[in-house]
């Protein structure tokens, strides 16, 4: 199956020659570092993620600075750009902190006053690559959904509570802690291996995606921001981790589909490819429309990010509530139209149902994103 989109010039829901100029330089790096039996051998050596991939990720090809402007030491694009890399990671599903540090903590930070130290310094940290960061709060956690603070923080910045479900808090040397001050919500910056800091390593569905637990016990912060432009800061950075993360959910579907029509093209019942039955060749056309929709919401929401667009967080709520449900549905379709070796271990298909399935609770689920949609355009429930 052709896909005009890939190959069209231009802007809006389209790809330009600079988009795709990066796909193929993400998607060549990761065939080659991160094909399935790969990722399959780094999660029985329990290794939480690739750090010679995300090395070579973040700083040979300069995505981890995709987010930052030029003059703060990164490489001054947009939210388009971001969606191509996590649209290549989510046909891989790499196990690299992209999402978590190129995207959600830049995104925060970028949110403060970049031109004061504390800011500037972990923000080149980050563009370049030498540092992960991660904003601490529980993956589950929708825009919108950052209210009372777990964490509290003393006049003197020193901060206790705990924070579960953050995703790659094992991977992290920087940690951004959304917290409560006497004077109201802040943004501090802790490193992880500071005292004070626990984090404790559970195990996820996706283990591509790890998560930890942090505890903080008197861990000296450096302040960020505080009130409402903690707040902004702290809100925009879930925005643009759920726009983006349709991306990720549309790689993912895409590899599914296109594994399953491979698949069913090449194996051969009653002396035919069991594709060319009517009814699978049904349940693959449906898909295939599924995915272009998803496709077509996902970009939307990242042009609308990369634009600014007042209409970024309706964008975001569309991008949520439709390529969530299509990520799961493929996933499923390619391990049950796989048959026997779809359920197995050693075929990598149940690697994509499981970052599918922790995407769609990541950030916000798609009721959650449904609701939000409702608010924003004004549709209250009969």
């Amino acid at each position: 199956m052709t896909d005009p989109l890939h190959s069209a010039p231009d802007t809006g829901l389209l790809y330009s020659e600079d988009e795709e100029a990066l796909r193929d330089a993400v998607r060549s790096l990761l065939a080659d570092r991160s094909d399935p039996a790969t990722v399959l051998a780094g999660l029985e050596s329990d290794i939480p993620y690739d750090g010679g991939l995300w090395r070579s990720l973040a700083t040979e090809i300069g995505t981890a600075g995709l987010l930052v402007p030029e003059k703060l030491g990164g490489q001054g694009a947009s939210a388009r750009e971001a969606a191509v890399v996590l649209e290549e990671l989510g046909r891989s599903v790499a196990p690299v902190p992209y999402l978590t540090s190129a995207v959600i903590a830049v995104t925060a930070l970028l949110g403060c006053e970049t031109d004061q130290a504390e800011v500037a310094g972990p923000l080149a940290a980050l563009a370049d690559g030498r540092t992960v960061g991660v904003l601490a709060l529980p993956l589950p956690t929708a825009p919108g959904g950052a209210a009372e603070p777990a964490v509290r923080a003393d006049a003197d910045g020193a901060l206790t509570g705990r924070v579960t479900s953050v995703a790659d808090a094992g991977a992290a040397e920087l940690l951004l802690v959304w917290a409560r001050r006497p004077d109201g919500p802040a943004l501090y910056a802790v490193d992880a291996a500071a005292d004070g800091v626990r984090a404790e390593a559970v195990t996820p569905l996706d283990l591509t995606r790890p998560l930890g637990h942090l505890t903080f016990d008197g861990a000296r912060g450096r302040l960020l921001a505080t009130g409402d432009r903690a707040r902004t800061a702290v809100e925009r950075a879930l925005l643009t981790g759920a726009g983006l993360l349709a991306s990720e959910q549309l790689g993912v579907a895409e590899w599914c589909l296109a594994e399953t029509v491979r698949y069913t093209g090449e194996r051969t019942q009653f002396g035919r490819p069991v594709g060319s039955f009517q009814a699978l060749k049904h349940r693959m056309a449906d898909l295939w429309l599924e995915v272009a929709s998803a496709r077509a919401a996902a970009r939307n929401a990242a042009d609308a990010l990369a634009t600014d667009s007042p209409d970024a967080p309706v964008a975001v709520a569309v991008a949520q509530a439709y390529c969530a449900p299509v990520a799961v549905r493929a996933a499923e379709e390619c391990i049950q139209l796989h048959g026997g070796i779809g359920m197995t271990w050693e075929h990598p298909a149940h690697l994509f149902l499981k970052r599918a399935k922790g995407d769609e609770i990541a950030l916000g689920t798609p009721g959650r994103h449904r609701d939000a949609l409702a608010d924003l355009v004004g549709l209250s429930a009969p």
